[in-house]
């Protein structure tokens, strides 16, 4: 959940976003290759995702609420991660690095008063 406010020129706008669910993720072209002596490089090309929720927005003039969808498309993301060769406990994969470039974004809200 997301729950928050934001001021804006008539006032404070309150918010929250609950129930949110990932209905849709597509990675049509998606790579994994070794990097010798440092780990494994993730490339993700064109990925999108699909997002449903209830939310509900109050201000002091009035309250609204509904269910929404947000689709996230055209995504790129490249990923270092590195895996470190000690035999001393369990192996672990730590994020060195990530280059996200963001696509287009389409958000539909459905509501009543």
């Amino acid at each position: 959940d997301l729950t928050g406010h934001e001021k804006f020129g008539l006032g404070n706008v309150k918010y929250n976003i609950s129930r949110i669910h990932v209905t849709a993720v597509e990675l049509p072209s998606a790579s994994i290759s070794l990097l010798p002596g440092s780990g494994i490089k993730l490339v993700i090309g064109n990925a999108s995702l699909t997002i449903d929720m209830n939310w509900n927005i109050r201000t002091w003039m009035f309250k609204d609420s509904g269910r929404g969808a947000v689709h996230i498309s055209k995504v790129f993301v490249t990923a270092i991660l590195s895996t470190p060769l000690d035999n001393a406990g369990p192996t672990s994969i730590a994020l060195t690095s990530c280059w996200t470039t963001p696509g287009d974004v389409d958000i539909k809200l459905n509501g009543k008063t």
